[in-house]
């Protein structure tokens, strides 16, 4: 979902770059109490992986493809604050040297995939996770859920800013339609790409995997959804 120059016009670019750099700001103020010995080479690790994993493309129906969001799976291993910038820095190294994504919707695409695919994410995880029995085993299952939220919920909410701003005549009925039920089955790869490598690293080192903080310290599962 890398949205490229000039899909959307001015005013609703420098919205969505309002909104980023605010988002941004936020988990920078967030995220060192967040990181430690532990989870700060994590970070690098999941930036590094999303980073690859995004330039993969598989492919969908009709000639399309789609690639891994991220966010969800950032924000399960590290936090969602930690994710938020893991994803944001991934995004823009990809506008700046891969030119994948335009760098004026650069706001757009952080908005996208680093707040709303991280936050949509988390939050379902969480849900899920307290719906879930509370095992390791339940930690990629809410993971996968959380992820495959996540793909069409930053679809729908690019197709609101189409709507309000987009550059091409295309009705906004259509556009929602083709773009949510695409993302519907583009989530369904994102959520087995995410349980897969949650699982692997709850196989081996539950410790380090937030989303599982609650497990491996023994204590209730009492995390605040927004907070943590």
């Amino acid at each position: 979902m890398h949205v490229p120059d000039a899909f959307l016009d001015a005013p609703t670019s420098l919205a969505t770059g309002g909104v980023a750099i605010a988002g941004v700001a936020l988990a920078l103020r967030r995220t060192p109490s967040d990181l430690d010995d532990r989870v700060a080479p994590l970070a690098g690790l999941v930036a590094t992986f999303v980073f690859a994993a995004q330039m993969l493309n598989f492919p969908v129906a009709g000639g399309t493809s789609g690639h891994l969001f991220g966010g969800a799976l950032a924000a399960v291993l590290v936090g969602p604050w930690t994710a938020t910038l893991c994803i944001t820095v991934v995004l823009l190294v990809q506008a700046l040297v891969f030119a994948d994504g335009g760098l004026t919707a650069l706001g757009t695409n952080v908005t996208l995939m680093a707040l709303v695919g991280v936050w949509v994410g988390w939050v379902v995880f969480v849900l899920a996770r307290r719906l879930l029995p509370a095992r390791p085993a339940s930690i990629p299952v809410a993971a996968a859920i959380g992820a495959f939220a996540s793909v069409p919920c930053a679809a729908v909410v690019f197709a609101g800013l189409f709507m309000v701003g987009g550059t091409a005549p295309v009705d906004g009925g259509a556009l929602l339609t083709a773009m949510v039920s695409w993302h519907l089955l583009i989530g369904i790869g994102e959520a087995v790409i995410t349980g897969l490598v949650v699982s692997a690293v709850v196989g081996v080192r539950p410790d380090l995997v937030r989303g599982a903080e609650h497990l491996t310290r023994g204590g209730a599962d009492v995390e605040a959804v927004v907070v943590r």
